[in-house]
């Protein structure tokens, strides 16, 4: 079986190892463009061996953004602020992912260290939107959004796919989690519409569908495609493993290469059972009802239980948030644990001795 420091190529991509960067707000962006902050903190990642980093959620429309501070992907000046980015990424041996995405009704709120959760008119915030006019607690109740107006995100979600790829993206992820837009369209929790974008299974999942047929059909065969979701909602008469199961597989013929299976975020008081790799057997239950590659996530910090995800078949890659953030370099670290011998950057090669 693979392990943690095997490569993986999925399309047209070599990843060298199968320890990622999850994609985490940094609310540091100015008007959606990305800067000092984001080179600095993106860079520091790149430096520390990890196969992929996968940019935080990006909105592909001003209103799509989860905060004033996030950033987007719908002009040529966030076009190229990204650029330089992914250019230092690539010179460390690292690939660079980026996660398109739009928060729906938990979007247009306030930089967190404020004293208000939404952002004011005049600081540039906006009305959020959803699929029906259910308000997230504590949240403005949103505006249903309505069938142009879906269509025209769909394509949207193309455009900003065709920019990724012009600054130098090598692969894309799909936003479909944590209780933002694709995640409250295909939750019952959160989607109680009647037209074709509401009722069954079917009808909940259109959306998500058609933005992955118009990325997929927005760029190279070879630019892979990733799609997070929310695997349970873990909540009664929400979403389900089961329906994620099925989701993957009606995803894999229209172009989807992994799923990233996350968990939660459409209902506030969800009771989650939180633990070490809590998540994992989402993961693995989405990995063996279907044919496609699964990224894990989860309270995955540690070198042995990483790998052993890995080895164990339960997952393709794992995905680590908050222990990047204690250790941007945790692969080295990994490595050294593990006792595989890898490629540390000349600069700070004296630290591997």
């Amino acid at each position: 079986m693979p392990q943690l420091f095997d490569p993986i190529t999925i399309r047209g991509v070599e990843i060298r190892n199968r320890a990622w960067v999850s994609p985490m707000c940094q609310y540091s962006a100015k008007d959606g463009v990305v800067g000092e902050w984001h080179r600095v903190h993106l860079g520091s990642l790149a430096t520390g061996g990890a196969g992929l980093i996968m940019a935080e959620a990006t909105g592909v429309v001003p209103e799509g953004r989860i905060s004033i501070g996030c950033p987007g992907l719908y002009n040529d000046e966030q076009v190229a602020a990204w650029a330089t980015i992914v250019d230092f990424a690539h010179s460390m041996g690292a690939k660079m992912g980026i996660q398109l995405a739009h928060a729906g009704r938990k979007g247009g709120t306030a930089i967190p260290g404020s004293d208000h959760l939404m952002a004011t008119p005049e600081e540039g915030g906006w009305e959020a939107v959803a699929p029906s006019a259910i308000a997230f607690e504590g949240y403005p109740v949103p505006r249903a959004l309505t069938v142009p107006e879906i269509k025209a995100l769909v394509k949207e979600f193309g455009h900003a796919a065709k920019r990724a790829i012009s600054a130098g993206f090598d692969l894309l992820e799909i936003h479909a989690a944590h209780g933002y837009l694709l995640h409250e369209f295909y939750s019952p929790l959160s989607n109680q519409r009647t037209d074709e974008y509401g009722g069954d299974f079917e009808g909940r999942t259109r959306f998500l569908k058609e933005v992955v047929q118009e990325i997929r059909a927005s760029v190279n065969e070879r630019v892979p495609l990733f799609v997070r979701i929310s695997a349970s909602d873990w909540t009664e008469g929400g979403w389900t493993i089961e329906d994620s199961v099925r989701l993957a597989n009606e995803l894999t013929p229209l172009g989807v290469d992994l799923i990233d299976a996350s968990s939660g975020g459409n209902v506030h008081n969800a009771k989650i059972t939180v633990g070490p790799g809590y998540q994992v057997d989402f993961a693995d239950s989405i990995k063996h009802g279907s044919t496609i590659k699964v990224s894990a996530v989860g309270m995955i910090t540690d070198p042995v239980q990483a790998n052993a995800i890995i080895e164990s078949g339960q997952a393709d890659a794992v995905m680590l948030g908050r222990e990047f953030l204690r250790n941007p370099r945790w692969p080295l670290y990994a490595a050294r644990v593990l006792g595989v011998d890898i490629k540390w950057p000349t600069q700070i090669a004296r630290g591997k001795l």
